[in-house]
C-alpha cells in the first residue's frame, strides 16, 4: 500500500503557526511589570536627595529670601516620568500590534466593505449571491449591518426590500401569538376552567333543585402535582429551564457588560428583537437539528455520521495527521469533535472571533455544515506539528482547549481545502 504524499501546499511556511498567544502575553506582563518599576524607581531617586536626607520642609520668609535651590530632582521627575510613560505605552501598543489586538480605528478594507455592504443592502432588491460574497471575508461591527445581512442570509428577510415591513409585523405577529399559547400561566387557566363550571353549574340550578355544588380541583390542576400532564408541573419545569439558561449565558460571557450587568434587555427595538431572535435561531438551527436527536445518533443525519465526515476530510486532506491521532494516539474524534459542532465553535474562541466565524459560515452558500467541518479540519491542520509531536493525553488536552489564533488566517485555511484537495 503506497502512503499518500503530504501535499505541497501543507508543507508551506504559511501553516505554521505563530508562537503560543500565553508566552507572548508573559512577556507582554513581564515587559509592563518592568516598565512600572523602573518609573518608580525613576521617581524615588528623583525625590530623594543624593546624600539620602530627607526632603526640607517649608522654610521660614527670613530664609525664603536666599536665592532658591535648583529645583534638578523636580525637572527629572518630569522628564524621566514622561519617557517612562511614553516608553510602556509605546510596548503596550506594539504588543498589540503584534497580537493583532490593535485599538486603531477600523482599517480601509472594513471601511470599503462596509460600503459595500450599505450599498448593496440599499438596493430594491438585494442580490443575495454578491451579499454571500462580501459578506464571506467579515462584516465590520457597528451601523447595525450584521443585523441586516444575517437576517437576509438566514432567510429570515426576503431579498425585495418592499416586503420587509410585512413580513416583519406577521413574524412578530406570530411570535405573539406562540407567546399567548404556550407561555400561559396556570392559574389563568385554573380561573377559566372555573368559570367555565361555574356556568355549567348555573345551568344545572336552573333545571333541578337541591345543594349547592362545589368546585372539583382536579389531581393535574393542583399547584403541586407531579403528574406529567400537569399544567402547573409543567409550568414550573419550564421555569427551571429559563433559569438554567440565563445562568449558562452569564457564565459564557461574563466579560461582557450585556451578560453580566443588571439588565438583561437591549438597548433598542425592544419589541421586536426577541421575535427577530427566535426566528432567526429557528433557521439557524433548522440545518443541524438533527445532531440534537439521539434517535438519530447512528443514522446518516445524525451527529455520528457528521464527525465521520470531518473525520474523513482530515483524511483527504491531511493522512499523516489523521494516522497519528486515530490510529498511534487513538485520539476519538467524538472527544473534541462533538462540541466543536454542537455548539458550532462558540466554546473554543471569544465573542468577537466566533462573530467572524459566523459571517463565514451564514453567508458559504454551500450550507453551514460544510463550512463549519473545513473549519474544524483546519484547526487541526494549523496545530499539526504539535499534534504530530504529542501523545493521547497531551493531544486530548490541547484539542479540548483549542489554542488562540488568527481567525483570518484560519478561515483562509478553511477555504483552502476545498479549492485544493490532495490528489
Amino acid at each position: 500500500m503506497v502512503k499518500k504524499k503530504v501535499p505541497d501546499w501543507l508543507n508551506s511556511s504559511l501553516w505554521a503557526t505563530t508562537t503560543s498567544s500565553s508566552s507572548s502575553a508573559d512577556d507582554d506582563r513581564l515587559q509592563r511589570y518592568s516598565s512600572k518599576h523602573s518609573i518608580i524607581a525613576d521617581t524615588a531617586t528623583a525625590t530623594e536627595p543624593l546624600d539620602g536626607s530627607p526632603v526640607p520642609v517649608s522654610t521660614p520668609a527670613s530664609i525664603r529670601e536666599q536665592p532658591p535651590r535648583p529645583s534638578k530632582p523636580e525637572i527629572k521627575i518630569k522628564d524621566k516620568d514622561k519617557d517612562s510613560r511614553n516608553s510602556v505605552s509605546s510596548n503596550i501598543n506594539n504588543n498589540e500590534e503584534d497580537n493583532g489586538n490593535s485599538v486603531a480605528g477600523p482599517s480601509a478594507e472594513d471601511i470599503s466593505r462596509q460600503a459595500q455592504l450599505l450599498t448593496e443592502l440599499s438596493k430594491k432588491v438585494v442580490n443575495i449571491r454578491e451579499l454571500r460574497r462580501i459578506a464571506s471575508q467579515g462584516i465590520p461591527d457597528g451601523a447595525g449591518i450584521r443585523s441586516k445581512v444575517w437576517k437576509l442570509l438566514l432567510g429570515y428577510l426576503p431579498a425585495d426590500r418592499s416586503l420587509w415591513s410585512s413580513e416583519l409585523a406577521k413574524k412578530r405577529s406570530q411570535y405573539k401569538h406562540f407567546k399567548e399559547e404556550l407561555l400561559i400561566n396556570p392559574s389563568e387557566i385554573t380561573r377559566r376552567l372555573e368559570k367555565s363550571t361555574v356556568c355549567e353549574n348555573d345551568e344545572a340550578k336552573s333545571e333541578s333543585s337541591g345543594m349547592l355544588s362545589r368546585s372539583q380541583i382536579t389531581h393535574g390542576e393542583h399547584p403541586l402535582s407531579l403528574g406529567k400532564t400537569s399544567i402547573w408541573n409543567q409550568f414550573f419545569q419550564d421555569a427551571e429551564i429559563m433559569e438554567q439558561i440565563d445562568r449558562d449565558v452569564k457564565r459564557t460571557h461574563p466579560d461582557l457588560h450585556f451578560f453580566s450587568g443588571d439588565s438583561s434587555f437591549a438597548k433598542s427595538n425592544q419589541a421586536c428583537s426577541e421575535a427577530d431572535t427566535f426566528f432567526c435561531f429557528v433557521e439557524l438551527l433548522s440545518g443541524f437539528r438533527d445532531h440534537f436527536c439521539q434517535q438519530l445518533d447512528n443514522s446518516v443525519v445524525g451527529i455520528r455520521s457528521t464527525i465521520t465526515k470531518l473525520s474523513q476530510l482530515l483524511k483527504e486532506h491531511d493522512e499523516e495527521l489523521w494516522r497519528h491521532l486515530e490510529v498511534t494516539t487513538k485520539v476519538n474524534p467524538q472527544f473534541y469533535a462533538f462540541r466543536w459542532i454542537t455548539l458550532l465553535l462558540t466554546q473554543e474562541f471569544n465573542f468577537a472571533d466566533c462573530l467572524h466565524i459566523w459571517d463565514t459560515l451564514l453567508s458559504d452558500p454551500e450550507g453551514p455544515q460544510e463550512t463549519l467541518l473545513r473549519i474544524c479540519c483546519a484547526m487541526l491542520i494549523l496545530i499539526r506539528r504539535r499534534l504530530l509531536a504529542g501523545d493521547f493525553t497531551s493531544n486530548l488536552k490541547l484539542l479540548q482547549n483549542y489554542p488562540p489564533t488568527n481567525i483570518s488566517h484560519l478561515l483562509y485555511v478553511a477555504n483552502k481545502l476545498r479549492a485544493q484537495p490532495s490528489g
